[in-house]
């Protein structure tokens, strides 16, 4: 399994479509661009197919520093990203994850 970089996405993009690379990374660098400043200004962002973005405040907390036992100190509530999968992300990660399993089995 490797990674898939915003590079290799424009790549493959500007394969499939023939259009100029630099374009294509034109239009994802917007397209993320959007999707962030939606995120910043606390909207959620729904992507049919590929899942939700939605801004949610964590809780505030008391944070331990293993190292210096006794520590303790507080973190103060902030804002995160959370991302729900969509249905058809949902199910073809889980044939990859039966796939998986079976590899594992074999493997031992």
């Amino acid at each position: 399994m490797g990674t898939l970089t915003k590079r290799d996405l424009v790549v493959k993009i500007s394969n499939e479509t023939g259009q100029v690379q630099n374009q294509v990374f034109q239009v994802v660098q917007k397209t993320l661009d959007h999707i962030i400043d939606a995120l910043a200004q606390g909207d959620t962002v729904e992507l049919r197919n590929f899942g939700v973005l939605e801004v949610r405040l964590t809780k505030p907390r008391v944070g331990r520093n293993p190292n210096e036992p006794g520590s303790s100190y507080p973190i103060p509530a902030r804002a995160t990203v959370k991302f729900k999968s969509g249905k058809i992300m949902r199910q073809r990660v889980a044939q990859l994850s039966a796939a998986m399993k079976r590899d594992a089995a074999a493997k031992e």
